[in-house]
C-alpha cells in the first residue's frame, strides 16, 4: 500500500475532487459502535503514514488484503480501525506488527486507478485502544476500546493553547510556503487535544514523533510537547532568515562589483588603457602558443583558459586555475638536452670522479653505447644502487649526469608514507600541489634529465596509502610515457627520463617495485681502495676546505693505513672523510695560532690529532695451537679474520657456542660436530670422548654479532683439532660452508675475505672450489702473495690446515 503524507489544507473541496464520497463518508462516519464501549472493525494497515483525529487525508491503496477490508466496511456500512505499522517495511504484517493505539475512520468510495491501484478518501474519528484481533486470515479484523479525552478547560490549559497559537502564528510569518489560512483555520478550535493534533500534522514531523504523538492520549501533555516542537521550530526558521538576508548581501556585494567593474572596462576602453586581467589572461595565451605542448596538454590548457576569461578576477577559483595553467606551462613537454654519446669522455668522467665500482661504470657505458647506435629507440635503464651507506651511490648519480650532459636531479624517499607525494592531490583539496615526481621535472627544467629517487628502501605506508605502489607506474618503462598525476590530470611521457635509484638494502622494497630495476650492487670499499679513495678525493678535497691548499700537507701510507684500520670501520669512506676532516681542522687551528705543525702526518701523529685507536683488528695467531683454528670472514665494514676457539672440559656431551652468534651459525656449528662423528675412525678419536666431554665454542669479540653459514669448514677444523689434540696451521685463513657429508659449499664475499686475510699476514687461504671465479676480483697483489687452495671437501681442508698427528 502506498501512502500519501497528510498535509491539513483548509481549502481543500472534497466534493471537487471525490464527488459523491463525501456523502457516503460522512455516513459511515455517523454509525456507532455495536457493542457497548468496543468496536469492531476492519484494520487498515498504514506502513508509514499517521493519521490524527478530525483529520481528513486522501489514501492511496496497493495491498489486496487492504482492498477486501474497505470493500467489506462499505458493504456492511462500517467504520475500520486504521494502526500504523512499527516497520513500514513489512508486507504482511500480524497483530505484534502494529502500535497499540490507532485511529478509526470511515472510507469514501474506493476508486481504481489507471495503474490497478485505488484511492479513497478516508475522515479519521477518533483515538482506539487495541483489546484483540480477531481475524487474522483474508484481513485483519479487530476488536478496540475508543479513548475518550474527557478534558475540563482549565486556566492553565488555556494559557498553553493561546501559547501554541501565538508560536504557530510566528511559524506562519516565518515559512512563506504556510499560507495565513493555517492560522485562522486552528484559531477557530477550541478543544485542545485536537488543536494539539493539527498543528502537530502541520508542522511535518519525522515518523518517530509523529508516533509519540499519536501514543500520547494527554491533550495536556500533547501540549506540552507540542509547545517544545513549535518553540524549536521558530528558532530554525528565524536562523534561516537570518542566513538568507546574509547571504542575499553577498549577493548583492558581488553584482555591484561586478557592475563597477564592467563599467571601469568601459572607461578604460574609453581612455585607450588596457584591463589588467585582460592582459594576464591574453598573456597567458601567448604563453600557451609559444608553449609546444602535446595535442592532449594543449586542448586541456585552452580549455582552462578560456574558463578563467568567463570568471570574476575577485572569484576564489581564480587563484586554483591561475595556479593549474602555470604548473602546465610550467613543465617541460617537449624540452630536452642534447645527450653526449661519446664512450670515451663518459669513461673519462665516471673515473674522474670515483675509483673502483667497475660494474657501475660498465653499465653506464653499455647504455650509452647502445643508445649512440639505436640514437631515439635506446630504452632507458632503471638503475638500482645498493650498498652500505657512504659507497658512493648518490654521488655516482650526478657524474652520470655529467657524463650524458644531462641535468641531474634527486627526490630523497625515506619517511615517504603518502601515496600522494608521488602523484600529488586532487585539485579539489585546498593547497594541492602535483606529486614530487612532476614538481621535480619542473625543477630539472629538461623531459630527460637523470633522476635520482634516493633511499628507496626506506618508504613506509599507512592509511593514505602506499606510495611505493605509486612508483610502480613510473618505473615502468611499459607505462610511464603516460604517467598521470592526480593534480595535473594529463598524462606525462616519462619515457626519456633515466631513472636511479638507491637502497642500503633490498629486503624492504615491495618485490613488484623491485622487478622493474636492474639492481648493482656497490661492495665496500678493501682497505687498498680506501688508500687510494684518500690520496685521491679525499684528502684534497679536506685540504683545500680547511684553507691548507698552500701549506704542503701531506699524509704518510702508514699513517692512512692505522687511520683505516683503528679510527673506522666502514664499508664506505664517509667516516675516513670526518677523521681526515679533524686532522686538518687542528693543523688550520694551530696555523692561526702560531703554533708549530707538521706537514707530514706520520703514524705517531694520529694519537696527538685524533686521541687512542677506537678499534684494534685482530691478526694471525702467533703459534700452531690445538682448537684454535682462523676463520676469514665479510662485514659491511670489509673482511676480516676472527680466531674460532674449542674447548673440552669434563661433562655429559653438551656443545655450547658464544660470542653472540645467530641461529644459522650455530646451526654450522651441530653439523660440524655431527661430521667430525662420522669421521672419528678415520681421525683416531674414540666415541666416548663425545660422551664424557662438554664442548664450548666461543667467537671472540662477543659485543659483534655474528651470522652466516661460511664459519662451517672453519669451526670443524677446530673441533677435529680439539679433539685429535693436532695444532691447527697459524698461516691458514678458513671460510666454506659444510654439509654432513662433508662437502664444502661456496660463499660470499670471497673478495673482501682474502683481502683481509692478505692483510692480516696470513699465507694460505681455503676457500670452495666453486668459488674460482670471484677470484678475478681479488687485486693482483694479493692473489700472488697468497697460496689461494679450492677445496670440495672436508677431508681436503683437514689435510691442508692440521699438523700431522
Amino acid at each position: 500500500m502506498a501512502e500519501f503524507d497528510f498535509g491539513f489544507d483548509p481549502d481543500l473541496d472534497f466534493e471537487d475532487i471525490l464527488g459523491d464520497q463525501t456523502e457516503a463518508l460522512y455516513r459511515i462516519r455517523d454509525r456507532r459502535p455495536d457493542h457497548e464501549g468496543l468496536i469492531e472493525a476492519p484494520v487498515l494497515p498504514l506502513r508509514d503514514m499517521i493519521v490524527y483525529p478530525h483529520m481528513v487525508s486522501p489514501l492511496f491503496v496497493g495491498r489486496e488484503q487492504t482492498v477486501w477490508a474497505i470493500i467489506d466496511s462499505q458493504a456492511q456500512n462500517r467504520t475500520l480501525v486504521a494502526l500504523t505499522q512499527q516497520e513500514p517495511n513489512e508486507y504482511y504484517p500480524g497483530p505484534d506488527s502494529f502500535l497499540p493505539v490507532g485511529v478509526e475512520l470511515a472510507v469514501g468510495e474506493l476508486l481504481e486507478l489507471p495503474d490497478g491501484s485505488h484511492s479513497a478518501l478516508v475522515q479519521a474519528r477518533r483515538r482506539v485502544e487495541i483489546v484483540e484481533f480477531t481475524q487474522l486470515d483474508s484481513y485483519l479484523r479487530v476488536r478496540a476500546r475508543p479513548l475518550r479525552e474527557m478534558t475540563r478547560m482549565t486556566d492553565p490549559l488555556e494559557a498553553k493553547m493561546r501559547s501554541a497559537l501565538k508560536l504557530f502564528r510566528r511559524c506562519v510569518q516565518l515559512n512563506d510556503t504556510w499560507p495565513e489560512e493555517f492560522y485562522f483555520q486552528a484559531q477557530g478550535i477550541e478543544d485542545p487535544g485536537w488543536l494539539a493534533d493539527i498543528l502537530a500534522n502541520t508542522l511535518g514531523l519525522d515518523f518517530p514523533e509523529r508516533k509519540a504523538f499519536l501514543l500520547e492520549t494527554s491533550p495536556n501533555r500533547r501540549l506540552n510537547r507540542l509547545l517544545a516542537l513549535l518553540a524549536h521550530e521558530v528558532r530554525i526558521l528565524e536562523l534561516e532568515n537570518e542566513i538568507r538576508a546574509e547571504t542575499s548581501e553577498q549577493v548583492d556585494q558581488t553584482q555591484r562589483e561586478f557592475y563597477l567593474r564592467e563599467k571601469m572596462k568601459v572607461i578604460q576602453s574609453e581612455l585607450g588603457e588596457s584591463d589588467l586581467w585582460s592582459s594576464d589572461v591574453a598573456e597567458l595565451r601567448e604563453k600557451l602558443v609559444e608553449k609546444n605542448l602535446p595535442e592532449h596538454a594543449q586542448a586541456r590548457a585552452n580549455k582552462e583558459i578560456e574558463r578563467l576569461s568567463k570568471i570574476p578576477p575577485m572569484s576564489p577559483e581564480v587563484g586554483i586555475l591561475r595556479n593549474y595553467l602555470d604548473w602546465i606551462l610550467g613543465l617541460p613537454w617537449d624540452e630536452y638536452t642534447a645527450d653526449n654519446l661519446d664512450v670515451s669522455n663518459a669513461a673519462h668522467v665516471l673515473d674522474k670522479y670515483h675509483y673502483g665500482l667497475p660494474r657501475a661504470k660498465d653499465r653506464i657505458l653499455e647504455y650509452i653505447a647502445v643508445k649512440r647506435l639505436r640514437q631515439a629507440d635506446a630504452r632507458q635503464p632503471i638503475l638500482c644502487f645498493v650498498g652500505a651507506p657512504g659507497t658512493g651511490k648518490t654521488s655516482l648519480g650526478n657524474s652520470i649526469a655529467e657524463a650524458l650532459n644531462r641535468n641531474f636531479v634527486r627526490v630523497s624517499l625515506g619517511g615517504i608514507r603518502d601515496e600522494a607525494e608521488i602523484r600529488g592531490h586532487r585539485r579539489t583539496y585546498i593547497g594541492a600541489l602535483p606529486g614530487r615526481i612532476l614538481q621535480t621535472i619542473r625543477r630539472a627544467g629538461s623531459a630527460n634529465p637523470v633522476f635520482m629517487l634516493d633511499e628507496i628502501d626506506k618508504m613506509g605506508n599507512d592509511f593514505r596509502g602506499d606510495p611505493s605502489s605509486a612508483l610502480l607506474e613510473t618505473l615502468d618503462p611499459e607505462q610511464n610515457y603516460a604517467f598521470s598525476d592526480h593534480y595535473l590530470e594529463i598524462p606525462f611521457d616519462l619515457s626519456s627520463v633515466m631513472f636511479i635509484t638507491t637502497a642500503n638494502t633490498l629486503d624492504t622494497i615491495p618485490m613488484a617495485l623491485l622487478d622493474r630495476m636492474e639492481v648493482i650492487k656497490f661492495p665496500g670499499y678493501i682497505e687498498e681502495e680506501k688508500l687510494e679513495i684518500a690520496n685521491r678525493f679525499l684528502i684534497p678535497r679536506q685540504i683545500e676546505e680547511n684553507g691548507l691548499s698552500g701549506e704542503g700537507i701531506r699524509f704518510s701510507e702508514a699513517a692512512l693505513q692505522r687511520l683505516i684500520r683503528e679510527y673506522t670501520r666502514e664499508a664506505g669512506v664517509r667516516n675516513l672523510e670526518r677523521e681526515l676532516g679533524r686532522i686538518c681542522r687542528k693543523v688550520a687551528r694551530a696555523k692561526v695560532e702560531g703554533k708549530e705543525y707538521p706537514t707530514l702526518i706520520r703514524v705517531d701523529s694520529l694519537d696527538r690529532f685524533l686521541g687512542p685507536a677506537r678499534f684494534f683488528p685482530l691478526s694471525s695467531e702467533e703459534k700452531d695451537e690445538i682448537g684454535v683454528a682462523t676463520a676469514i670472514a665479510w662485514t659491511q665494514s670489509g673482511g676480516r679474520t676472527m680466531p674460532v676457539e674449542v674447548l673440552l672440559v669434563e661433562g655429559k656431551g653438551k656443545l655450547q657456542i658464544t660470542g653472540q652468534v645467530g641461529d644459522v651459525m650455530t646451526e654450522s656449528a651441530q653439523a660440524a660436530l655431527t661430521y667430525l662423528k662420522s669421521r672419528s675412525k678415520q681421525l683416531g678419536i674414540s666415541l666416548k670422548k663425545y660422551e664424557n666431554l662438554d664442548i664450548h665454542i666461543h667467537i671472540p669479540e662477543g659485543a659483534v654479532p655474528k651470522e652466516g653459514p661460511s664459519a662451517g669448514i672453519t669451526l670443524t677444523v677446530a673441533l677435529a683439532s680439539a679433539f685429535s689434540g693436532r695444532p691447527v696451521r697459524k698461516e691458514v685463513g678458513l671460510t666454506g660452508e659444510i654439509t654432513l657429508r662433508g662437502r664444502v659449499l661456496p660463499v660470499g664475499g670471497v673478495r673482501e675475505k682474502v683481502v683481509a686475510a692478505h692483510r692480516a699476514g696470513l699465507e694460505k687461504v681455503v676457500i670452495p672450489h666453486k668459488n674460482e671465479m670471484d677470484l678475478e676480483d681479488v687485486p693482483d697483489q694479493a692473489r700472488e702473495e697468497l697460496k689461494i687452495i679450492l677445496v670440495e671437501t672436508m677431508d681436503e681442508v683437514l689435510e691442508v690446515a692440521l699438523l700431522k698427528g
